[in-house]
């Protein structure tokens, strides 16, 4: 918690107390200040980290893979893509009609079209030693390389929820996959959560009634009123180095990061997928209409600042806008093509906006980005328009991170329900992430990481073709 006083409401002055409420900003429940502590974590087991990061974007409720990335348009009617083709980059390569942006970067990135899921179940499916363990998957990295960076006090690991961008967003539904837990490794590896909460421990709180939670220039402002204060008084004396440094971090490096003021506003611009669908667009005969509004609201800016935490040296981001995906046709969730326009076309948007970004900055090989979710659909779609859960076939798309770009790895069957190729699992798509951020080699011989996580880097195979 980071918690201002209202200062409208008597004296300027800034109370002790007040001080001592930063040191609460913490990964896991952790202070701040202690976490600086922690800091050497990560110092001796530098060698193992590469110089990279990893943006997660969970497709959360589990995207169909007809209307994404595998069309079948040579299927039956009931079989093939409600959204229609679109030609793509790659010769004979086409995607669902919705990605029209992403159509025309297919050369930039990859497709799998062998996911495989496993089950169709809606959880967080981290794969570590017998079991599925509902973990946030930037803890298994953070485990190894530290929760901070030593040099600047960057969490290695942020899980970013529409809230941090937006006051107004509600929280992630969490009974279907906790993106803040970190499973079997403790609290110190949870991610950090910057936002109104979700339920997270560690979460930036600014208690100023006049004030927007998402006007960073607000929260800045008030930081640098405080170390003035501070730095003309005696009070400071009294507090620990630790929580000085601790301090001094959050105002000069880490607050920064999570400020979007900072970029070019034609960039912003550029990103921000809330023009695409107001908010009065999005029919509420459907219960997850507000999960619709808050993921087209927020999508474009959280890649954003997804994208500046990977440059000031956060390791893995996950970005989730909670219950989209999920295309029943039901009472919650609306049919096939709605659900496209109402996800797909901010995702389109949004993703393409991010690797544009990548590559204006020469970011390629530093940055992976990976999107996918926890199932695909179904094969036929039902009465209703609309798909269900399905567990044999997922898309996924991958791109940077060093790895080899614009192919297909794999195929699906003719009725896109199952692998035609060899399939790609989930401890693959694991064991390509980490071999991304972590020398596996050296990782291996390495005293004092726990057996569940080893076991994560040899379960798998980097999935060939990308490497």
């Amino acid at each position: 918690m980071l918690t201002f006083s209202d200062q409208s409401h008597g004296s300027s002055r800034l109370q002790r107390r007040d001080f001592l409420r930063i040191g609460g900003l913490g990964l896991g429940g952790l202070g701040l200040s202690d976490l600086m502590a922690l800091k050497a974590l990560g110092a001796s087991k530098k060698s193992l980290l590469k110089d990279k990061s990893v943006i997660f974007l969970f497709m959360h409720g589990g995207p169909s893979q007809f209307e994404t990335f595998d069309p079948k348009m040579d299927a039956p009617s009931e079989i093939r893509s409600v959204t229609g083709e679109i030609k793509t980059k790659l010769p004979g390569v086409t995607f669902g009609s919705t990605f029209e942006r992403l159509a025309g970067l297919a050369d930039k990135f990859s497709i799998v079209r062998s996911f495989v899921t496993g089950d169709a179940v809606h959880d967080i499916k981290t794969i570590v030693g017998k079991d599925t363990m509902k973990a946030n998957l930037g803890s298994l990295y953070s485990r190894i390389a530290g929760p901070l960076r030593k040099s600047s006090a960057m969490p290695t690991n942020v899980a970013l929820f529409p809230q941090a961008v937006a006051a107004t967003a509600g929280p992630v539904i969490k009974q279907f996959g906790d993106f803040t837990s970190s499973g079997e490794f403790g609290a110190t590896y949870k991610p950090f959560v910057p936002g109104a909460g979700n339920g997270a421990q560690a979460d930036m709180t600014l208690s100023m009634p006049q004030a927007r939670l998402d006007d960073r220039r607000s929260l800045l402002s008030s930081l640098d009123h405080w170390q003035r204060t501070m730095d003309s008084s005696l009070s400071i004396a009294g507090t620990s180095e630790f929580q000085t440094l601790a301090f001094d971090v959050l105002r000069r490096g880490v607050s920064d990061a999570f400020d979007l003021s900072k970029e070019d506003p034609r960039l912003i611009a550029r990103y921000d997928t809330a023009p695409l669908l107001p908010k009065d667009r999005i029919s509420k005969q459907w219960n997850n209409h507000e999960h619709y509004a808050d993921n087209a609201a927020t999508l474009g800016k959280l890649l954003l600042m997804a994208r500046r935490l990977c440059e000031r040296g956060c390791g893995f981001v996950t970005v989730t806008t909670s219950f989209v995906w999920d295309m029943h046709a039901d009472n919650n969730n609306a049919p096939c093509r709605t659900g496209m326009e109402y996800v797909g076309r901010p995702f389109d948007h949004a993703v393409s906006a991010l690797i544009e970004d990548i590559e204006s900055r020469g970011l390629r090989d530093k940055i992976l980005l990976v999107c996918c979710g926890e199932m695909g659909r179904s094969p036929k779609v039902n009465v209703k328009g609309g798909r269900d859960h399905w567990g044999g076939l997922a898309p996924l798309m991958i791109y940077g991170g060093g790895l080899k770009m614009g192919q297909v790895i794999g195929q699906s069957a003719r009725n896109g329900g199952e692998p035609a190729s060899e399939p790609i699992t989930i401890p693959d798509l694991i064991s390509t992430i980490m071999h991304t951020l972590v020398d596996v080699g050296e990782a291996r011989i390495t005293d004092g990481l726990p057996p569940g996580l080893l076991n994560v880097l040899t379960r798998g195979e980097p999935i060939r073709g990308l490497v």
